[in-house]
């Protein structure tokens, strides 16, 4: 079932494996149970796998996704999809530091951008975010670039946020990567 407007958070996952005779395998076929919803009307981040090391070990049938993290695990990976609500239905009342808590980021007492965009963070990997459906603003310190659906965006450890700034949800999938952290910025 594709992730919808009607249903936040919906996504199909369909997870592959081997059966005890070495035969593939598809092993679960159904919603991802691994929904974060960071307010009633806030972006809503579905947890879809996560690696925790590379090369990744595709033995066992044992469940990655325990819980919402922003972060990739260290050496390994996390693979997403967020929906992004318009701003103007829920940026006003939006606590970033709370959402971002509740994804184990602390966003150390960051300054919003109230008006403009919330919630920059910094994450220590490198980030390949593809826009599924709709249109939304990648925002940097200095700068940003409206993304489509169909584009792709590299993100790499940078300090950054979103801004879905028409009537519409803008629904993109995430591939983090860990990645070495950069040094302090001046």
């Amino acid at each position: 079932m594709p992730m919808s407007s009607k249903e936040p958070g919906a996504v199909r996952r369909v997870v592959t494996g081997h059966d005890a005779a070495g035969r593939s395998v598809i092993l679960q076929d159904g919603l991802s149970p691994f929904v974060l919803r960071t307010t009633a009307t806030g972006p809503v981040v579905t947890d879809l796998w996560k690696t925790f090391r590379t090369p990744a070990d595709n033995s066992g049938a044992a469940e990655p996704c325990a819980e919402v993290t922003l972060a990739p695990p260290a050496g390994g990976s996390v693979f997403r999809v967020v929906q992004f609500p318009p701003d103007a239905g829920y940026m006003d009342g939006w606590d970033e530091h709370a959402a971002f808590a509740a994804m184990g980021h602390d966003l150390a007492g960051a300054a919003t951008r109230k008006g403009q965009t919330v919630g920059m963070h910094t994450t220590a990997s490198v980030d390949y975010a593809i826009v599924l459906a709709g249109e939304i603003w990648a925002v940097m310190d200095e700068g940003e670039a409206l993304l489509k659906a169909g584009d792709v965006l590299v993100q790499r450890g940078t300090r950054h946020g979103w801004s879905n700034r028409t009537a519409e949800p803008a629904t993109v999938a995430f591939v983090l990567i860990d990645a070495l952290a950069l040094p302090a910025q001046a």
